[in-house]
């Protein structure tokens, strides 16, 4: 893979970065909601396959629990939120990555796509759907 520039680097901006938790049904999902809650997180998000626990603190402080089986057919091993998904995708085309899920929008409001980072882990790279798309 090539190396982004940093002119490239400085176009986007990182706003969180999340590790997703591959979980086994709802027995699963409940046990790590109440683990991660004993560590002071709280759900902020809950669509039925995926829920997100947050620190009250500091709530970019987050960690996605996410149903094997769910509507993904991979879970990722980590989420990345940025300012320009599209200048994302664009940039990991340019330097070679394996993109994993084409980009698309989602009709809970993400725009992203998958991509495989060097290390073969799958990071979900996401953005904020357009008002309307």
């Amino acid at each position: 893979m090539n190396r982004m520039s940093d002119t490239e680097a400085e176009m986007n901006e990182v706003r969180r970065a999340v590790p997703n938790v591959a979980v086994d049904g709802e027995e699963s999902l409940a046990a790590n909601r109440a683990f991660y809650g004993a560590l002071g997180f709280e759900e902020v998000m809950d669509l039925g396959w995926v829920m997100t626990l947050a620190s009250p603190a500091h709530p970019t402080a987050q960690i996605n629990l996410i149903e094997r089986g769910g509507p993904e057919l991979v879970v990722p091993d980590m989420s990345v939120e940025v300012t320009d998904v599209d200048a994302a995708y664009e940039a990991m085309r340019l330097a070679g990555a394996e993109v994993v899920r084409e980009l698309r929008n989602e009709e809970w409001g993400v725009r992203r796509f998958f991509v495989r980072d060097p290390q073969g882990k799958i990071v979900n790279v996401l953005g904020h759907a357009p008002v309307g798309g």
